[in-house]
């Protein structure tokens, strides 16, 4: 059987077909050789998969997203940064960074934060002298902020298939999503060094207080989802949905950049996203029981305790396994069809479970800005029109950087999990 799950997939892959089809052809074809039960046992595992209540949190997220991303609210958020850093050196870069750990703050799709971000800071970053490589390569890899920051739909997914809380997990995500940003920022400061790009503006109160008051509806989302949820005053869902109420009052009426018609195509946007994942949640669901029901999960945890590895041999082992993985597959599938499998083997070498998910995260993120797969390549080059090649090279600092931050994420779990005992 393991022989039989091992190779269908890698063969149906290789054919291109897509994701959500490999998992049920090969839990199909697993039950019809191997178990002697109907196969309309795919139906009930599936909803069965769907039947949580945490997942209705990614719904709203999405479309609060699609609202503020085409209400207008990245342009405010991207000039109140600018206002903020405008006076230091490398101000645009540094701008769109800082706008990205704003924007992850609402969005929680890291696709969808290279797009709105992008559309407003890639332009003028050539303008101001900056090369194409280094302005796609510092636009997708910004992106992995948004997973890192909650809220974030990876973190929503590895909470509820490893049944760890989702605040605590939200809570462990900031300090290594802060750092991912500081790396990025430190690295664009050290390549301007002693260049006469982008020449700083002259910091000015009354600008930034122009800035703050012209985007404070936009600084308002973060406040309502991640107060609302820290304070206990809302659930994960409820800060969702107040985030969508929020989101369209505040682009219909107070901004009015979004109009009945628009918001109504917005609606079937975040439908078919969210429709997309779903499926393949589904999906994963049917082939994580077929792992479940098959020993497979405890009996990869039996073959790791007898090579009596240490958890920092562990980590490393499952860091270069999960880049690998990243490079392949969209952070979603990666977790739902990983976690189970994963789970048993952290467990036994006792490595803290939310600290692991961020460290999961963490990795799949990276994936979504490397070649030559990565979804965020493909966002970068529909959105900024530069050939493949270009972004390639462009994001290849970004990704060993990267890499060194997910190391001391790794080795250093204090910094994911101080600030949820401090919670807690």
């Amino acid at each position: 059987m393991a022989l039989t799950m091992t190779l269908v997939p890698i063969v149906l892959l290789f054919f291109g077909f897509p994701i959500f089809v490999v998992l049920l052809a090969t839990a199909a074809i697993a039950i019809i050789i191997f178990y002697s039960i109907p196969l309309t046992v795919l139906h009930q595992v599936m909803f069965g998969s769907l039947d949580s209540a945490a997942l209705l949190a990614i719904p709203f997220f999405i479309f609060a997203g699609e609202i503020m991303a085409a209400g207008g609210i990245s342009g405010r958020l991207v000039a109140w940064a600018k206002s903020l850093f405008g006076s230091s050196k490398a101000s645009l870069p540094i701008t769109t960074v800082a706008t990205c750990v704003v924007f992850g703050a609402i969005s929680g799709s890291s696709a969808a934060t290279v797009a709105a971000v992008g559309r407003i800071t890639f332009r003028p970053m050539l303008d101001a002298g900056y090369d194409r490589r280094f302005a796609t390569g510092l636009l997708t890899a910004s992106g992995l902020i948004d997973n890192m920051i909650p809220p974030s739909i990876a973190m929503i997914l590895y909470a509820i298939v490893a049944e760890q809380s989702l605040v605590r997990i939200f809570t462990a995500g900031f300090v290594p999503g802060f750092l991912f940003a500081f790396a990025f920022v430190a690295y664009v400061l050290v390549k301007s060094w002693g260049s006469a790009i982008d020449p700083p503006e002259p910091f000015r109160w009354t600008r930034l207080g122009h800035e703050t008051l012209n985007a404070a509806w936009a600084l308002g989302m973060p406040v309502i989802i991640l107060g609302g949820i820290y304070t206990g005053v809302l659930s994960a869902n409820e800060a969702g949905g107040a985030a969508c109420v929020y989101a369209i009052l505040v682009a219909m009426f107070v901004h009015r950049d979004v109009g009945v018609t628009q918001l109504l195509d917005l609606a079937r946007r975040s439908a078919y996203v969210t429709s997309q994942l779903m499926v393949i949640v589904a999906s994963a669901g049917v082939f994580s029981w077929l792992l479940t029901t098959s020993g497979a999960a405890p009996k990869l945890a039996e073959v790791f305790a007898a090579l009596d590895l240490s958890s920092a041999m562990l980590l490393f082992i499952i860091n270069v396994f999960l880049l690998l993985v990243g490079i392949f597959f969209d952070p979603a599938p990666a977790i739902l069809l990983l976690t189970p499998i994963l789970l048993p083997v952290v467990k036994a070498a006792g490595i803290d479970l939310v600290h692991f998910g961020i460290v999961m995260t963490a990795n799949l993120s990276i994936g979504c800005f490397t070649p030559p797969f990565g979804i965020n390549i493909f966002v970068a080059q529909a959105v900024f029109r530069q050939p493949v090649s270009v972004i390639y090279r462009g994001v290849i600092p970004f990704i060993w950087l990267s890499i060194a931050v997910l190391a001391v994420i790794t080795y250093v779990p204090e910094l994911s999990l101080f600030l949820t005992r401090l919670h807690d």
